[in-house]
């Protein structure tokens, strides 16, 4: 895989109440990813990008929700969902403490 797809598999990291309960209890991290990303894509992308170790990637299709824009009917994209588990010791921390 090359260096560019590596920087482009991971879109961002999805922060919401349920991924920083899961990141606690299990060592999960839960980033957006592209849409035709595959599984050992991203656990590359993790793994080189944040020099740790991943365990185990999940992933999830998220469905875009519809929404209504005046007397129009809208839909947001749809997007894609990575929960990451890492070994044992292993942590990412977001907030580049100094």
């Amino acid at each position: 895989m090359s260096q560019e797809r590596i920087l482009q598999v991971l879109v961002a990291p999805h922060i919401s109440e349920k991924s920083s309960m899961v990141a606690d209890a299990n060592t999960q991290h839960v980033f957006k990813v592209l849409t035709d990303a595959t599984k050992s894509e991203i656990k590359q992308a993790v793994e080189q990008l944040f020099e740790v170790k991943v365990s185990q990637v999940r992933v999830m299709n998220v469905k875009g929700k519809t929404k209504r824009f005046g007397q129009r009917n809208g839909k947001r994209s749809d997007w894609r969902k990575a929960y990451v588990s890492l070994a044992q010791g292993q942590d990412i921390d977001f907030a580049g403490s100094n």
